[in-house]
């Protein structure tokens, strides 16, 4: 019998060089960006190339590569070509036998298949999901970007293979990618439907294998994060609690770590911006208490932010610092393979920016507008929403350290954006902000700002 199993390619994992998976994820997408392309490259999809389960990349991803890269081939790159992985199913050595009895088409999965991108491969495994009896959950993922479809009923039992598993994974890296673009308001309704399918999936079929089981688990606590987050951000507190709340208790009936962390970071985040100061600190030490093995100094450190935010908010001025303290040093030990997919944001402007609140809720405003400035500035531009929410946050600090224009300035860069963006966190932002302008409206700049954001609202509200 010939051997499946996946030879891993050192060729890619060279090229990677000392980047972490996470951080040259990061990189292919702002090449897929310089040409054209869209992919939702993460450090699972990364993790996957260099194990040699992906033997091809399909075509987005080869030329992305290749962009990268001039000059290089795919074999080059270490990939096998796309004709010899396509006709592996049928071209049987001569010693090997009669050929097997062709596979029951339930979760047909593509040959050179990956789950990172809208690609001619995924489409064909969104086309074959589709006609299986979990149909639901593909088109829900697929109607995130243009209107879901109504639900169709989960049927009883069944076996979960890659399939479904490759698609729920497919759907969480969705949203985060098109909420990093456009913001939470849009995509909060259309969002809750892969996850109502993805707990079905839990309670109607059973995983063919440990591995899949353990995805499934995972995919399903990520994917009631990601709605959770965008209720959050578009101001439904109690539906947020609850989708983490799910994400916690999935965490802790699959023994997943990693995913409790993520659970509590999350909620931690919530509690603050919902008043809880004291659970903010309490969950947030939790995560960290869930994170302590998992080898991410990264994770360690925005956890130890999340706590800062919460003395902050009980005007703690020593907790906080120290908090502060611990999530610098952590930061500084640099990235990891260990790193959490679900991280890929956090880098310097996050950093900077979630030390820019904990300043403001001590009342620190200008320090805060220090760290807000440098998050706007070290942000990636093309993630659009970040940028907007710490243009945000800058004007805001700049308002009520009584630099009036200058926050009139910065809050027209947020406007510049909101085409784009619909976040309710922002909106809130920016009216929180008019209001403490306000006495200041006869200057020409803050006048002009002031009217332009009445107009904007008004549209925005007959929209």
């Amino acid at each position: 019998m010939v051997s499946t199993r996946a030879v891993p390619n050192l060729t890619f994992r060279r090229l990677r060089g000392r980047r972490s998976p996470g951080e040259f994820a990061a990189a292919v997408r702002r090449s897929a960006r310089e040409i054209g392309e869209q992919v939702a490259c993460d450090a699972r999809y990364i993790g996957r190339v260099e194990a040699g389960e992906i033997r091809c990349p399909n075509y987005a991803y080869e030329r992305v590569f290749l962009h990268m890269f001039p000059g290089l081939t795919l074999a080059d790159l270490g990939f096998s070509t796309r004709e010899s992985v396509r006709g592996r199913a049928s071209r049987a050595p001569a010693d090997a036998g009669p050929p097997p009895a062709p596979a029951p088409v339930t979760n047909p999965t593509p040959m050179c298949s990956e789950t990172g991108d809208i690609s001619k491969e995924s489409d064909v495994r969104r086309r074959a999901f589709m006609t299986n009896g979990t149909a639901s959950m593909a088109a829900a993922t697929l109607g995130l970007g243009i209107g879901a479809a109504p639900a169709a009923a989960v049927p009883g039992p069944r076996r979960v293979g890659e399939a479904e598993v490759a698609a729920l994974e497919e759907a969480v890296r969705r949203i985060r990618l098109l909420d990093d673009r456009h913001g939470a308001d849009g995509l909060y309704r259309r969002a809750a439907q892969p996850l109502r399918t993805a707990y079905a999936l839990l309670d109607a079929g059973t995983a063919s294998h440990g591995a899949t089981a353990d995805r499934l688990h995972a995919s399903a606590g990520e994917l009631a994060i990601s709605v959770g987050w965008l209720a959050h951000d578009s101001g439904r507190f109690d539906d947020a609690r609850s989708h983490y709340a799910e994400a916690l208790a999935t965490a802790r009936v699959a023994g997943d770590a990693g995913l409790e962390a993520h659970a509590f970071c999350n909620t931690s985040f919530l509690a603050r911006d919902a008043g809880r100061h004291r659970e903010a600190v309490r969950a947030a030490q939790a995560g960290r208490r869930a994170a302590h093995d998992l080898a991410s100094p990264r994770l360690l450190s925005l956890l130890a932010l999340r706590e800062a935010g919460g003395w902050a908010g009980l005007g703690d001025r020593r907790g906080c610092e120290q908090s502060l303290g611990q999530a610098h040093t952590f930061f500084e030990r640099g990235t990891s393979d260990n790193d959490p997919e679900w991280m890929s944001f956090f880098g310097e402007p996050e950093l900077e920016a979630l030390e820019a609140q904990c300043r403001a809720a001590l009342g620190d405003w200008s320090t805060a507008a220090r760290h807000a400035y440098r998050a706007t500035v070290l942000q990636d531009p093309h993630f659009t929403r970040n940028l907007a929410l710490y243009r945000a946050e800058l004007a805001t600090d700049l308002a009520r350290a009584g630099f009036a224009d200058e926050a009139a300035a910065a809050g027209h860069q947020v406007l510049d954006l909101m085409d784009e963006v619909q976040s309710s966190r922002i909106q809130g932002m920016l009216a929180a902000m008019v209001r403490v302008l306000l006495p200041r409206r006869r200057t020409a700049e803050v006048g002009g700002f002031l009217d332009r954001h009445a107009s904007t609202a008004a549209t925005a509200h007959r929209g």
